[in-house]
């Protein structure tokens, strides 16, 4: 199977290094305006550089669409087009509108469309996935220090994207209400971002993003009836907190757990699963409806903001 990379900057240079990594794939080639750079990591890779994305058009299976957000709907339906499958980095696109023609052309011609929403693949999301049930509040904070390479966008968009993507999948109910309000710091867009989402079946979620922060904090808690999890993305780390008896009166009466997790490289995972959804013809984990989904929250986030 033939892939390529377009768009090598810091997190789509990982994606070219873990193609070449995995059997079965040949990492055709890697696509990036700035060929110097291109040509370095290529060298690394022992594969060939491209300037323009449309040469790689009819030539590879599969493509890592790992360009600035504004581009991506675009060079997306290119391929898509050219019956070639996309693996779309995060945000899916600009606007709910082309994410979902995005998604209508994926269907119509039964290629792959997958978002890069990455910490679906986080083992410690996976493993917390068999022990949540109806989630009464969410509380999920990523900060971390600011970024001039991302200062085009906002928190929003590259930051809380991955936790509302998480709450929408554990929920899994129709959002209600919206209080959100956030602040600009240190760039032109938000900086600080934070949203309140109350769900028809009850459940409220709090979601933080800041690059204000000096240190990186990426954590999400589930409390529900009989338990309370406490879940960290970047040690992909797990404890459960149980009630032993309807009645707690002591903390002796509640079970700590922590699970097991195997731990792994979750870009490895997201794109593994890729290759396999485009040789079996399952349909992905994240799908561009799931892109869709949580773009549209984001977008009425910024608008609220």
């Amino acid at each position: 199977m033939k892939i390529a990379v377009v768009g090598i900057g810091s997190l789509g240079q990982h994606h070219a290094r873990v193609y070449s990594q995995i059997d079965g794939i040949e990492l055709f080639g890697i696509c990036d305006i700035d060929k110097k750079r291109a040509d370095k990591i290529a060298g690394k890779l022992n594969t060939q550089t491209f300037t323009d994305y449309k040469e790689l058009l009819g030539r590879v299976h599969a493509v890592s669409i790992v360009v600035p957000t504004p581009l991506h709907y675009q060079v997306a339906k290119d391929f898509l087009e050219a019956n070639i499958h996309c693996l779309v980095e995060k945000p899916i696109s600009n606007t709910v509108a082309h994410a979902e023609e995005l998604s209508n052309i994926a269907n119509k011609k039964n290629l792959v469309l997958q978002i890069g929403h990455i910490e679906r693949f986080n083992a410690a999301v996976h493993e917390a996935q068999k022990h949540i049930k109806l989630p009464k509040f969410i509380e999920a904070q990523r900060l971390g220090p600011y970024d001039p390479r991302t200062s085009h966008i906002g928190v929003v968009m590259d930051l809380m994207i991955h936790d509302i993507d998480i709450v929408l999948t554990l929920v899994n109910s129709k959002i209600i209400q919206m209080d959100v309000i956030g602040a600009k710091v240190l760039s032109k867009n938000e900086d600080i971002a934070n949203v309140r989402l109350k769900f028809e079946n009850g459940c409220v979620a709090n979601i933080s993003a800041s690059r204000v922060s000096m240190q990186k904090f990426r954590k999400i808690r589930i409390f529900q009836d009989d338990a309370y999890i406490s879940l960290d993305y970047a040690g992909q780390d797990l404890k459960i907190y149980k009630k032993k008896s309807k009645i707690v009166s002591s903390m002796s009466d509640i079970e700590i757990i922590k699970p097991k997790v195997k731990t792994h490289e979750p870009l490895r995972k997201e794109l593994e699963h890729f290759i396999n959804c485009i040789k079996t013809g399952h349909s992905p984990l994240v799908t561009g409806e799931h892109g869709r989904d949580a773009l549209e929250v984001a977008i009425e986030i910024l608008q609220k903001l």
